[in-house]
């Protein structure tokens, strides 16, 4: 095998070492991840509750209205009452109060009920506050763990690109352009081995010249049908 190739090995190994960092990173943070998104949906469980309570105050304030307004109403009768001249007319009087005392009384329930309802939301709201704050002490006790591992996954990072930037410093900048040309598309398969004659990355038989070439020349041979750079492993042969 020739030096450019074994480079070309040794910097698509460095290139999927350094993208196997940022999965790394993600699953470190996952469990952070998860925390954060439970503290939010809580929250928003905590604005329903809320708006839902906002909605409950308001009916509570009309029915209250509606009680002052019907207490206006039984004076009114009470009134009216004094002045009452015939049968009919304290009939009619009569009818007209004990709807508006069935009226009172209804109003006075549903506010009772309501205002269970609305007590009923707090408790819930509490309830809801308490595990955000269980969450978020926690959240901090995983952030200092997770901010440890991503801190030393960063560390390995750096001492591959390290690696990374020595090797191509010493490699032919035109043999790294074509590597990189191809490694837009191809990513982590931009250089592959040639398995039971055929490309590892496209997975299609190479004819019997160009695998004679890859095996014995010194030139850097691409595949034909997906263009990868392509190497000869002795544990493929078979």
């Amino acid at each position: 095998m020739n030096k450019h190739l074994s480079q070309l090995i040794e910097i698509a190994n460095l290139d999927k070492e350094i993208d196997s960092f940022e999965p790394r990173i993600k699953e470190a943070k996952k469990e952070l991840n998860l925390i954060e998104e439970e503290e939010k949906s809580l929250n928003h469980e905590i604005e329903e509750l809320e708006s839902a309570s906002r909605d409950i105050s308001l009916s509570i304030a009309k029915n209250e209205n509606h009680l002052e307004d019907l207490s206006l109403k039984l004076e009114e009768i009470a009134n009216k009452t004094k002045l009452i001249k015939t049968e009919k007319e304290s009939k009619a009087l009569s009818l007209e109060e004990e709807l508006a005392k069935e009226q009172i009384t209804f109003a006075n329930e549903e506010i009772a009920r309501l205002n269970t309802l609305i007590e009923s939301k707090k408790d819930s709201i509490n309830a809801l506050k308490e595990k955000i704050n269980a969450l978020q002490i926690h959240q901090n006790e995983i952030s200092q763990k997770v901010e440890v591992e991503v801190q030393q996954v960063k560390e390995e990072q750096k001492k591959v690109f390290a690696q990374k930037e020595l090797l191509v410093s010493k490699m032919d900048q035109k043999i790294i352009s074509f590597y990189e040309k191809i490694r837009k598309w191809a990513k982590n398969t931009s250089v592959v081995p040639i398995t039971r004659q055929a490309c590892g990355g496209c997975f299609i038989r190479i004819n019997d010249k160009i695998y004679s070439d890859v095996i014995r020349s010194d030139d850097i041979i691409t595949c034909p049908h997906c263009g990868r750079i392509l190497y000869f492993q002795e544990e493929n042969a078979q």
